[in-house]
């Protein structure tokens, strides 16, 4: 049931994949998987967000299936061993191996970079993607009670990290 690996390729973004990762941010990320739908008002402003460069996509047959986007947390210099990650498969290649592949690429790419840790967050509503990241190693470091409120309930917020 695997994406046969040798119709999946994984890279960096570049500037012409705009339009296809905005709409498989239209698809993937709804009240179940995020604190809001993520709508992206133009190219312009998600290029703004998100630069060429700043996740690897995954395409099946030349069409962007999935990727995993990766920044500093923050501008502090102390921080710039992490990378903050966020990952996004398209529902029709979930359970094939898209995201597996997607996370061992970037683990091992931050590596060759010098990263130390990666770290991501994740609503504590959604446990297949709890599930998914504590399979890849990743570890629940803290919780954020009641962080979020969607679809009139509170959620928790989950931070999580692996250590390169």
């Amino acid at each position: 049931m695997g994406v046969n690996q040798q119709t999946l390729t994984i890279r960096l973004s570049e500037m012409k994949d705009a339009q296809q990762i905005m709409d498989l941010d239209a698809v993937v990320w709804d009240d179940y998987s995020s604190p809001e739908p993520l709508d992206w008002t133009s190219r312009e402003d998600f290029l703004r967000h998100c630069q060429p460069g700043s996740q690897f996509v995954a395409l099946v047959d030349h069409r962007i299936c999935g990727y995993v986007g990766f920044r500093y947390p923050t501008l502090i210099k102390s921080n710039r061993h992490v990378y903050e990650i966020n990952i996004a498969v398209h529902p029709q290649y979930q359970h094939r191996g898209v995201g597996t592949s997607l996370m061992d690429m970037v683990k091992e790419w931050a590596s060759e970079q010098g990263m130390k840790k990666l770290s991501l967050r994740v609503l504590a509503s959604n446990s297949g993607a709890l599930e998914f990241y504590e399979k890849c190693g990743f570890v629940r470091e803290g919780q954020l009670i009641n962080e979020f409120l969607v679809g009139g309930r509170y959620v928790d917020d989950i931070l999580m990290g692996y250590l390169l």
